[in-house]
């Protein structure tokens, strides 16, 4: 296993990237970073206004040129889930991190992802959450390092079977 710098959680919206990485970030002694608050607190607004302002490929956009800006090591890095839109960030993220993909199943996800706008989820207007879906699985599948499936575990053993596969990986 190639050892990178830092680990970055990719996946669907609710999957629980940043519950999960919190976790994983206290039990493996790294820094943790939230992309999503990371780009709120730069552009001074929430995901949802950015979208609602700027429009979904200007949103892109900014996500992408926060995330090539990210110059860290040691951190668990969960990231929002539109990221693998933007070639050029995830090719960054892979050159720093090991990135994992938290999988959950549709029924699954949308029974926790019930509001994409007040989420500030990046959907074309028209598309649904089972369109999302299928648009982003082969995203995910194609940067992943590793994947986990969440199914309907507690972030708590999401986190031990990261670290299980992670065993023997060091920042």
């Amino acid at each position: 296993m190639k050892y990178k710098k830092n680990i970055a959680l990719i996946g669907m919206p609710a999957v629980g990237k940043s519950t999960v990485g919190v976790l994983l970030a206290k039990k493996m002694g790294f820094d943790f970073m939230d992309t999503d608050i990371l780009i709120q607190a730069k552009e001074d607004q929430t995901l949802s206004r950015i979208i609602a302002c700027h429009g979904l490929e200007q949103f892109l956009e900014i996500e992408k040129q926060h995330l090539l800006n990210i110059q860290c090591a040691r951190h668990v890095i969960a990231t929002g889930g539109s990221v693998i839109y933007k070639s050029e960030a995830m090719h960054h993220l892979t050159d720093i991190s090991m990135v994992v993909y938290l999988a959950i199943d549709l029924d699954v996800l949308k029974t926790r992802l019930s509001d994409v706008i007040t989420r500030g989820v990046a959907i074309a207007p028209g598309k649904s959450i089972d369109d999302l879906y299928l648009e982003r699985i082969p995203l995910y599948e194609k940067y992943a390092d590793l994947t986990v499936q969440c199914g309907k575990k507690y972030p708590e053993h999401v986190v031990e079977s990261i670290v299980r596969s992670l065993s023997g990986y060091r920042a």
